[in-house]
C-alpha cells in the first residue's frame, strides 16, 4: 500500500484569516466608542496558567482590544472570588469575562464558572450557554470546539457524512464538539462516537473513525495501529513530557504525530494546530459580546 501524502493543519494560517475578518467588526464598534474588552481572572501561580493568560492578552492588545488580567491568591475564598466575579460581571467596559483554569483544588469549579454572567461568558461554559448549544441555538460556542471546526473548514475537511469519533468527554471539548459536529447544520451533520477513560477497547472505536479528535490529555495515547488509513485527526492535548533540554521538558500531543505522517490524511501539529484557534476563537467571541452589548448586527 502506497504512503499517504499527509497535509499538516496548523492552526496559523486560520487564526490570521480569522483575525482579518473580525477588523472590519472592531472598526464598526470603534465608530461607536466601543473597545472590546476582555477581563481574565488567575488564581494562584500555576505557570502554565500565566503563560496561557498572557498569550491570550497579548493577541488581544495586538488588535487594539481591551485586556487586563487580574492576578488572585492562591488561598482565595469561594465567597472572596464570588465577590471579584460579579465585581466584573457590573463592569461595563469588560464584555468578555474569563476565569482560568485549572482553579486550586479548594475552589468550587462548576459553581464560580456558574457565577460569570451569561452575557459575558465567551468560554462558553456556563450551562446556560452550554443548554442553548445543545439545543442548536448556541450564544456562545467553546472556542477550542468551535475552533476546531474553523481548522476543518479552512483545510477543506468535509464533516458530514463522516464518522468522527472523539476521545475525551469533558464540557470544554468532548461534549460540546460532540453536539456540534452531529447538529443538523453545514458543519455538522456527522456521526459521533464519544469515547473516554471508562471506554472498553477504545482501539475498535478508533479504527472505525473518518475523523478522530483526541482531548484526552494523555500523551501518546493514540499510535498508528489504532487508526485506519485516510482519517483525518486533529490532537487537542497538549502534554509537558521531561527530557534534558534547557527547558527541562518537550511538548507533546496525546497523539504520536510524527508516525502518523503517511498514514493519516490529514492531522494537527502540536503545538501550532489547535493552540491559535483557541485564542482566536476567543478574541472572537469577546467581539461577538461587545457588538451584542451595543445591539450591533453583523452579516
Amino acid at each position: 500500500m502506497s504512503s499517504i501524502d499527509t497535509v499538516l493543519m496548523t492552526g496559523k494560517p486560520v487564526a490570521t484569516a480569522l483575525y482579518e475578518r473580525l477588523k472590519p467588526r472592531i472598526e464598526v464598534l470603534g465608530q461607536k466608542g466601543i473597545t472590546p474588552g476582555l477581563v481574565a481572572l488567575l488564581v494562584g501561580d500555576d505557570p502554565a496558567s500565566a503563560i496561557y493568560v498572557g498569550s491570550k492578552t497579548r493577541k488581544f492588545e495586538e488588535l487594539g482590544l481591551l485586556a487586563e488580567t487580574r492576578t488572585l491568591p492562591g488561598d482565595i475564598s469561594r465567597d472572596d472570588l464570588l465577590a471579584v466575579i460579579a465585581e466584573l460581571n457590573a463592569a461595563d467596559r469588560f464584555h468578555g469575562l474569563l476565569v482560568q483554569l485549572p482553579l486550586p483544588n479548594h475552589l468550587p469549579a462548576n459553581d464560580l464558572l456558574e457565577s460569570v454572567a451569561p452575557a459575558k461568558d465567551i468560554d462558553g461554559f456556563h450551562p446556560f450557554n452550554l443548554g442553548r448549544l445543545l439545543a442548536g441555538n448556541p450564544t456562545f460556542i467553546p472556542c477550542t470546539p468551535q475552533g476546531i471546526l474553523e481548522l476543518l473548514s479552512h483545510y477543506g475537511i468535509t464533516v458530514a457524512g463522516r464518522h468522527a469519533v472523539i476521545v475525551g468527554r469533558s464540557n470544554i471539548v468532548g461534549k460540546p464538539l460532540a453536539a456540534l459536529l452531529s447538529a443538523k447544520q453545514p458543519s455538522g451533520n456527522a456521526t459521533v462516537t464519544l469515547c473516554h477513560t471508562g471506554t472498553a477497547n477504545l482501539a475498535h472505536h478508533t479504527r472505525q473513525a473518518d475523523l478522530l479528535i483526541v482531548a484526552s490529555g494523555q500523551a501518546g495515547l493514540v499510535t498508528p495501529d489504532m487508526v485506519t488509513p485516510g482519517v483525518v485527526i486533529v490532537d487537542v492535548g497538549i502534554n509537558r513530557t521531561g527530557d534534558d533540554s534547557p527547558k527541562g521538558y518537550h511538548l507533546r500531543g496525546d497523539v504520536d504525530t510524527e508516525k502518523m505522517l503517511g498514514i493519516a490524511q490529514a492531522i494537527t501539529p502540536v503545538p501550532g494546530g489547535v493552540g491559535p484557534l483557541t485564542v482566536a476563537m476567543l478574541v472572537s467571541n469577546t467581539v461577538l459580546a461587545a457588538e451584542r452589548s451595543a445591539g450591533v448586527v453583523h452579516n
